[in-house]
């Protein structure tokens, strides 16, 4: 009897932990205590998740993008201890194009001049397995400092966008796009979209100089309009916010006049949500596709700077009856919301 009772303890145990999983349906942010520059991918019902390092490339893996301290977790490619791409990982990003997984990501060889986007391919059906090579730099005519590469596709066509130098010295980063002859290589030169023009995209000081920042496109395909989502200012001050670009889908996105920058910033701090220097995001939709969500970074505190206390977040947004998306504000980091729809 004895054998008995205690089976039945643990199996009520069982069946309460089981209840009390199942009714966990909300979050908070943030979803890691550290993490910059987030990138979402999503295939066959999981979600994949990629953060700056700096040392490496890891991918987490998860049914549940909220849970990311619970994800599968691997790291799949460590850089070599000398060369072109063996320092300062930057900005990783994981795509599923042409049948293959490629990883983009920034990284120089010890100094920041160096700084220059390298990809990675994998044939394998699940990120986590299989082997990655490196197909080599992704660099226009130019070859000029480059980071913060994302690739997308556009009726039929596929892009490359990047924060680069317009020159060979820093001071200034704008935000470039060209399109792509396959994942690893760039078609023709690149164009200039977005500098730094308005105030609030010009918080870039730093001891004995200044830099004016745009960089971390990222792209959002709605309806008839691309957005291009991009970070302004310096990521080492808590003015760091989320700038748009917009183009008709139909016209051709290697044309600067194609593009209208909007003048205000699109999702800004909030120091009542504990969310400072918000920025570098990245777009998913949940699992059962209803809805669009925004995952970024930010720190808790004020000045906090570029370092490892930023930590991605992760929200819904909603659309504009002009088309265009509403990001709103940072959520507050003490309280709960709902999970993504259809979230397992």
């Amino acid at each position: 009897m004895r054998r008995k009772s205690r089976w039945i303890v643990l199996t009520i145990c069982s069946a309460i932990i089981a209840a009390g999983a199942a009714e966990r349906r909300e979050f908070h942010n943030p979803l890691l205590p550290s993490g910059a520059d987030p990138w979402v991918t999503s295939r066959n019902g999981f979600y994949y998740v990629m953060v700056t390092t700096g040392r490496n490339l890891t991918i987490r893996k998860t049914r549940d993008i909220t849970d990311l301290e619970h994800a599968e977790k691997k790291v799949v490619w460590t850089p070599p201890a000398t060369g072109p791409y063996s320092r300062d990982i930057w900005a990783p990003e994981l795509h599923f194009l042409a049948g293959k997984w490629y990883i983009y990501f920034a990284a120089d060889s010890g100094s920041n001049e160096t700084h220059r986007i390298w990809v990675l391919e994998n044939g394998a059906d699940d990120p986590l397995t299989g082997e990655w090579t490196m197909k080599g730099k992704l660099a226009d005519p130019s070859d000029r400092w480059a980071i913060d590469a994302t690739v997308f596709e556009n009726r039929g066509k596929m892009f490359a966008a990047w924060s680069g130098w317009p020159g060979d010295k820093d001071g200034e980063q704008d935000i470039y796009i060209a399109r792509l002859a396959n994942p690893w290589t760039v078609e023709g030169s690149r164009s200039l979209l977005s500098t730094p023009q308005y105030p609030w995209e010009k918080h870039g000081d730093l001891p004995g100089r200044h830099v004016n920042v745009n960089e971390g496109p990222e792209a959002l395909i709605h309806g008839k309009n691309v957005f291009l989502v991009y970070s302004a200012s310096g990521c080492w001050t808590n003015d760091y916010a989320l700038g748009m670009l917009r183009a008709s889908a139909s016209a051709d996105l290697t044309k600067p006049s194609s593009w209208k920058k909007s003048e205000e910033p699109v999702f800004t701090e909030s120091p009542a949500a504990h969310a400072f220097g918000p920025g570098h995001n990245g777009f998913f939709k949940s699992p059962d596709g209803k809805q669009d969500w925004i995952i970024y970074h930010a720190n808790l505190g004020g000045n906090e700077g570029c370092g490892p206390k930023r930590a991605p977040r992760a929200q819904r947004f909603r659309w504009k009856t002009d088309g265009t998306p509403d990001f709103g504000s940072p959520l507050p980091v003490e309280r709960e919301f709902p999970k993504p729809s259809g979230t397992r």
